[in-house]
């Protein structure tokens, strides 16, 4: 095992004990609308333009204010679906009955917080959340929450062999296909909306319908998910640009390109393609990857944002990019990139005893330890590094 490797392993059981203790609950950058104080008042509780207000307020401010509103720390459903997937990859690494039955707690955890009312299985995130485009409600299902929970269920399903798993994975495809909006193109091809209250067209969200499709059919043979989830795969790679960049979606203000998203637009086609056999997408995963390390990652190990500047330098950049690599098969590849970001990672982004940070920017960093966004993204990427890497 390299050095990086064991100083891998090491901050991954710190976060994987912080995470424990904590009980898996925590605040997240978008959790301001929890407030019991804002709720209190109905005049800026029913107003869209105090509601994007104050979840600013507290998504970009570095002090902590969470406590003073009444925000309490809860289950994140998407956070647990990290932290599934990532258990998952420790129980092949060493399949204790520890990690078995942190497996099957968060197993019965995810199910438990199912939304219902829709045609299939499906989650959603536990605040209510306004974009400048639509509001969702606590718990309104998406499909980038349910399209973790879903490769979460398989990879729990595939240590278990537990059947109720499985069918609550299948029933997925019920809610991708019957409860989500469609936009057309001329061809007849389309783009999976974000949730069944929008009609917008994100990206990296309509290929996380086409990616849990694809391994749904894995389990099911059912040609149908892999008819649907090629047309939404094909709308967003014929909307890539010639050099391999994706803007996040098609509304006026969703023209920006960032590091995350294009990193999820490259895993998804990458599971799309691995499941369904389809090696036409593979032309766009090498232009995207291509664009994605010569655009987002500087010379010293540094993680943007976006596309044409460095700050604030966000967590979930480098955590996409293990996992991005890793399920690339890119690891072993890219390895002098993966160690200048490892290590300015948790120079600069870990407190050094459990937790991450959220962002530095060019002036301050933001320690909040919110446990979705920065500690669910950095435990299952460190597990992906650790399952995947080279170790000769």
């Amino acid at each position: 095992m390299r050095p990086l490797q064991e100083i891998v392993r090491d901050r991954l059981f710190r976060l994987k004990d912080y995470c424990e203790q904590e009980g898996y609950r925590g605040w997240d950058p978008y959790d301001g609308l929890t407030s019991r104080i804002f709720q209190a008042i109905p005049l800026i509780r029913n107003s869209r333009f105090f509601r994007l207000v104050w979840i600013q307020l507290f998504k970009r401010n570095p002090l902590n204010l969470r406590r003073f509103a009444l925000i309490e720390k809860s289950y994140n459903p998407k956070g647990l679906g990290l932290f599934l997937s990532g258990t998952c990859n420790l129980y092949h690494l060493d399949p204790a009955p520890e990690a078995l039955a942190t497996i099957r707690f968060l197993t019965d955890k995810i199910i438990s917080l199912k939304t219902k009312g829709y045609s299939g299985s499906c989650w959603g995130y536990n605040f209510d959340w306004q974009s400048r485009a639509f509001f969702q409600p606590a718990y309104s299902p998406t499909v980038v929450v349910t399209s973790y929970i879903g490769s979460a269920l398989a990879d729990a399903y595939e240590i278990t062999k537990d059947k109720t798993i499985l069918k609550e994975l299948i029933s997925i495809a019920d809610f991708i296909l019957q409860d989500l909006n469609r936009t057309y193109d001329s061809q007849g091809n389309f783009a999976f909306s974000y949730s069944p209250q929008d009609k917008t067209t994100v990206y990296n969200a309509s290929l996380h319908g086409s990616r849990i499709l694809a391994r749904i059919y894995s389990y099911t043979r059912e040609q149908r998910l892999i008819g649907e989830a090629r047309r939404s795969v094909q709308f967003c790679i014929e909307r890539q640009h010639d050099d391999g960049s994706w803007t996040y979606g098609t509304l006026p203000h969703h023209q920006w390109i960032d590091s995350f998203h294009t990193g999820f637009n490259l895993e998804c086609l990458q599971e799309y393609q691995k499941y369904s056999g389809d090696r036409s997408v593979i032309p766009s995963i090498e232009k995207g990857l291509n664009y994605y390390l010569t655009n987002f990652f500087t010379t010293e190990g540094n993680s943007k944002y976006y596309n044409d500047k460095i700050w604030p330098i966000d967590v979930h950049a480098p955590a996409q990019l293990i996992v991005t690599l890793s399920k690339l098969n890119q690891l072993e590849k890219y390895t002098e990139l993966m160690d200048k970001v490892l290590s300015q990672t948790f120079e600069h982004l870990s407190n050094g005893v459990g937790y991450f940070y959220y962002q530095r920017s060019k002036y301050f960093t933001n320690k909040i330890p919110y446990m979705r966004w920065s500690q669910a993204w950095m435990f299952y990427a460190l597990s992906e590094y650790l399952r995947n890497a080279d170790t000769e």
